[in-house]
């Protein structure tokens, strides 16, 4: 087992950790699009086909309509284009066990909060579905994640939180819903309507959202459903092409990856992730089992990119509540997909701004198409892979 780790980085000070940075000034520039050359009618028709193959756009839609997922570069319904996602806040102890429905994130995020143990945060694009009656379960925020779900402007669903949370939520951009106060008096986003209580599970873990919910939850506060424009950069994941894909071997300190073991990390879910050479993902395990979706047949989690990005911590208190730097530069990091995981560096520059992560050249990263895995760690720490 060969093991990666940073340096610890010392000196910022708990209060700069989580410093907003406000919405963004202003939307992306477009790429301006280039015109193709027109094909002469005399060409042959031999030659014409070719030429005809060669300038046509790759990405046909596999039905009308359809167009790719920023989030996956999945090909998606374009009637939810610009609908945004969701962001459930889900516990990750043991006794929160068997989660619902998060085989449907298109991006999962976990990382520590007290107590060396995790929370995950589903981020989840296609959610106002029949299907999807149990989502969860949910239970509360930590405000470094309040951060990563507003880089893709979505509305943050969470069932209240520590006093450390305020801050965030009172943010008037902040579009949340929780299913408690939090700190000393917060209600903002206070709507429990969204929830329901499962009679399989005791409290606290048996809270859980459903679209239904949700949509009852959007209604009664107002919130807009689509994309917000002063506060969603749709220039977020590159993506490289199907027919293409980043497979890693370009680089020369690439290395061959079957396991990427983050117990270290996390010890005690002892989070890892197996590749699978058949279908080319990284397929989750914790608590020494698969991780399934007890909603959609015990689905087991599998991801095709997986992100290790490193970042500063400290704690707060004798509680063992914490801090990550969520707003920085220059930080480092690993990319893992198709088998095979290179260092990369990480930094985010605004509240709304996507998290975006380079390789060792400068070069903005090229995920391939699929769910993505971001597994948030302490500076310092370190996790092996085979």
């Amino acid at each position: 087992m060969k093991k990666l780790s940073v340096l610890l980085l010392l000196g910022l000070s708990s209060a700069m950790l989580l410093t907003g940075c406000g919405k963004k000034e202003s939307a992306p520039e477009e790429t301006p699009s280039v015109t193709e050359e027109a094909i002469p009618e005399s060409v042959p028709a031999e030659t014409q086909a070719e030429t005809e193959t060669e300038t046509e756009p790759e990405d046909i839609p596999p039905e009308e309509g359809m167009v790719r997922s920023t989030l996956t570069n999945e090909w998606i319904d374009g009637a939810i284009a610009d609908q945004r996602p969701i962001a459930v806040m889900v516990p990750n102890d043991s006794p929160a066990l068997p989660h619902y429905s998060l085989s449907r994130a298109d991006i999962l995020y976990e990382c520590q909060v007290e107590g060396n143990i995790t929370r995950l945060m589903a981020v989840i694009k296609d959610w106002d579905r029949e299907d999807m009656t149990r989502i969860g379960n949910v239970r509360s925020l930590r405000d470094y994640y309040a951060y990563w779900s507003f880089e893709w402007d979505a509305i943050l669903f969470h069932y209240g939180g520590p006093y450390y949370i305020e801050d965030v939520i009172e943010k008037s951009s902040t579009e949340n819903v929780t299913g408690a106060g939090y700190g000393e008096s917060g209600k903002k986003g206070l709507f429990d309507g969204a929830y329901f209580r499962s009679s399989d599970r005791k409290a606290p873990q048996n809270a859980y959202l459903s679209a239904e919910g949700a949509n009852e939850a959007l209604e009664h506060f107002g919130y807009s459903k689509t994309y917000r424009e002063d506060y969603y950069n749709p220039d977020h994941f590159k993506f490289a092409s199907e027919s293409s894909p980043n497979t890693l071997e370009q680089y020369e300190n690439s290395f061959a990856v079957k396991k990427i073991d983050m117990s270290a990390c996390y010890p005690v879910s002892d989070t890892y992730f197996e590749y699978n050479e058949e279908d080319g993902l990284f397929y989750r395990y914790e608590y020494g089992e698969p991780h399934v979706d007890a909603a959609f047949d015990n689905q087991q989690l599998a991801f095709k990119n997986v992100l290790v990005q490193f970042a500063y911590y400290e704690q707060r208190d004798d509680n063992g509540y914490l801090a990550f730097q969520v707003h920085d530069n220059t930080r480092d990091g690993y990319f893992f997909t198709n088998g095979r995981g290179i260092h990369v560096t990480w930094e985010k520059t605004a509240d709304y701004e996507p998290t975006r992560y380079y390789d060792d050249n400068g070069n903005e990263i090229e995920l391939n198409t699929g769910k993505t895995m971001i597994c948030i760690v302490q500076d310092g720490d370190e996790f092996g892979y085979d």
